[in-house]
């Protein structure tokens, strides 16, 4: 495997699905905007994870999980973010919870912050 190709494909991948995202806001569809910013995040915490390890990142969505693997210092507000956020990944495939009642204000406040957090994983890398 090479460590620095799959890097990219993470990084890459990240990043496709963080335009999708903010596109998807742009559209009113705040639900799956927030499903694939999740996506973006779990894609470039999974860069991380290669990088540190070496090898191919788990099949995991959970992004705290991810960030422990790879070694990252989180701070305590990154760190309730990324548990909190994983909401957006498995609710998004079954929407039946109150928290999932989103508009555009609360939708743009979470983008914002995950992507404070893609940027300064991307610092780190």
């Amino acid at each position: 495997m090479d460590v620095r190709e799959q890097i990219n494909y993470w990084r890459t991948s990240s990043e496709e699905d963080f335009a999708a995202a903010k596109s998807l806001l742009e559209k009113g569809h705040f639900r799956h905007c927030l499903f694939f910013a999740h996506l973006a995040i779990e894609k470039m915490l999974k860069a991380h994870v290669t990088r540190q390890t070496k090898d191919i990142p788990p099949r995991t969505h959970n992004l705290l999980r991810l960030a422990e693997i790879a070694g990252l210092k989180l701070n305590p507000e990154q760190a309730r973010f990324l548990t909190r956020f994983g909401l957006y990944q498995l609710e998004a495939r079954y929407p039946d919870s109150s928290e999932m009642l989103l508009d555009e204000r609360a939708a743009a406040e979470k983008l914002s912050f995950a992507q404070e957090i893609l940027e300064w994983l991307k610092s780190q890398l």
